[in-house]
């Protein structure tokens, strides 16, 4: 099997087993590394309001880029182990949690095809936060909406192309309000070295 590129989103807004959200983004990408993923590049962390709003603390996010000999499904279980191991406790949809490690993209694969890609991104909001697709969706069907995945993705993959919609991370992000990405600050905690 040939070496994929994917791209990961990290967060957590609860502390962990290994301390504060930080500590645990730190952990888990030792973990990432030690599960057969390359690392290949980190974002820096950012703290980011809790979405939706008032759902909880707010979040440290970050991005990495990886390469793997493995398919798309086989890294998401990977990342689910991750995150079982750090305490992740799947209680309600975009709430509160240790650890939230999601498979952004696989290079330009598109899963499970198009026609079903574009039906959950362009998903209405108020089915976004009920509706659970029962399958591995790439790229993420939210991707091109959430400043706090953007804005450290633009950190490790600024330049990477979504198969169906032909805009950069860098061009999505740019797209975003303004306030939207002003609300996603370097974190105080520092560079996720």
């Amino acid at each position: 099997m040939s070496v994929h590129e994917y791209l990961i989103a990290l967060g957590g807004n609860l502390p962990g087993q290994d301390g504060g959200a930080d500590r645990t983004l730190r952990a888990a990408l030792d973990d990432i590394a030690a599960s057969g993923l390359q690392v290949l590049a980190v974002s820096r962390f950012f703290d980011t309001p809790c979405f939706p709003a008032g759902a909880g603390p707010d979040y440290v996010n970050a991005a990495a880029r990886v390469a793997a000999d493995k398919t798309p499904q086989e890294v998401l279980e990977i990342l689910h182990r991750i995150e079982d191991r750090h305490g992740r406790k799947r209680l309600q949809r975009w709430g509160m949690r240790t650890l939230d490690l999601d498979l952004l993209a696989a290079g330009d694969t598109v899963l499970p095809n198009a026609a079903t890609q574009t039906a959950w991104r362009d998903l209405p909001a108020e089915r976004q936060a009920q509706d659970m697709p029962d399958r591995l969706i790439l790229p993420h069907p939210r991707l091109q909406d959430r400043a706090f995945v953007l804005v450290p993705l633009c950190d490790v993959a600024p330049d990477w192309v979504h198969p169906l919609t032909g805009q950069t991370v860098s061009q999505m992000c740019a797209a975003l309000a303004p306030a939207d990405r002003a609300a996603v600050r370097p974190a105080q905690s520092g560079p996720c070295q």
